[in-house]
């Protein structure tokens, strides 16, 4: 009798340990910081939801108008149009999954482990736009903070997908700067850069690049009437410079120092 006790209290108690490991696993995912859990959402908003996908075609077809009134203007210099890559017409969201479900942070290494997958989708709109200012001889340059190391496979993503100008020397890497201004000035040397397109502020002018949440949103209030006319922006709220300046692009804190910051930032009740 007394063995047959000893074995359902060892039983029992190995139960109750299982589901104590169990709710203790359960609850450090619940904890786990917004930071890491927060690009999830934003991705499941970028791959479902039909309002993403119509604010990214009301973009392309706006710049589609402005194009052609740009064009009524006659140039001395050949067109050309400047977009970054990624956010503007390759789709990253699959990456930002991954790293929730890991419940890690950005880093050059897992980037450049999806980016070598070649498998990014295309952003609504941004295929057939490129491809008509091609067909109006409009060159594009694509300006990418990407890392050199990913050229041959940002290239094939591209191509893959049949967008124009998928050579060399109308792709620039990421090199000492994350700063696109310099390399956008050597396009505008040689071209007339109709419209420049991005997810990132500092995708259109070096008045936005490492600036704070107030300088940034001032910024923009200031250039108001280049939205639309020579900036085409689309949205990505997984990722960028706008929460980097709510921790003051500290990007070494860990997660909870960064979440602190953010809930202190915002406005509640």
């Amino acid at each position: 009798m007394i063995k047959k006790i000893t074995y359902y209290s060892v039983v029992t108690c190995f139960i109750l340990f299982a589901i104590s490991c169990k709710v203790q696993s359960v609850n450090a995912e619940d904890n786990a910081p917004m930071v890491l859990q927060g690009p999830a959402w934003a991705a499941a908003w970028q791959q479902k939801a039909g309002e993403y996908k119509a604010l990214c075609y009301q973009a392309y077809n706006l710049a589609h108008m402005q194009l052609d009134f740009l064009m009524r203007e006659p140039s001395e210099k050949p067109y050309a149009i400047i977009t970054d890559i990624d956010e503007t017409v390759l789709d990253n969201s699959p990456y930002q999954v991954h790293l929730a479900l890991q419940n890690a942070e950005y880093s050059d290494a897992s980037w450049i482990e999806w980016t070598a997958k070649v498998d990014c989708d295309t952003i609504p709109g941004a295929l057939s736009f490129l491809r008509y200012a091609k067909s109006k001889g409009v060159s594009v340059f694509y300006i990418t903070n990407r890392l050199e190391e990913e050229r041959n496979q940002t290239l094939k993503d591209l191509k893959r997908w049949g967008f124009p100008d998928t050579i060399d020397n109308h792709l620039t890497m990421k090199t000492d700067s994350s700063s696109k201004e310099l390399r956008r000035k050597k396009v505008s040397d040689e071209y007339n850069v109709l419209l420049l397109m991005g997810d990132n502020l500092g995708d259109f002018s070096t008045v936005f690049d490492k600036k704070s949440v107030k300088e940034r949103n001032h910024q923009v209030q200031d250039h108001a009437a280049m939205f639309g006319t020579k900036f085409i922006v689309f949205p990505n709220v997984m990722y960028g410079h706008w929460d980097g300046a709510i921790y003051d692009y500290k990007y070494d804190l860990s997660p909870n120092e960064k979440e602190k910051m953010i809930m202190q930032s915002l406005k509640k009740y």
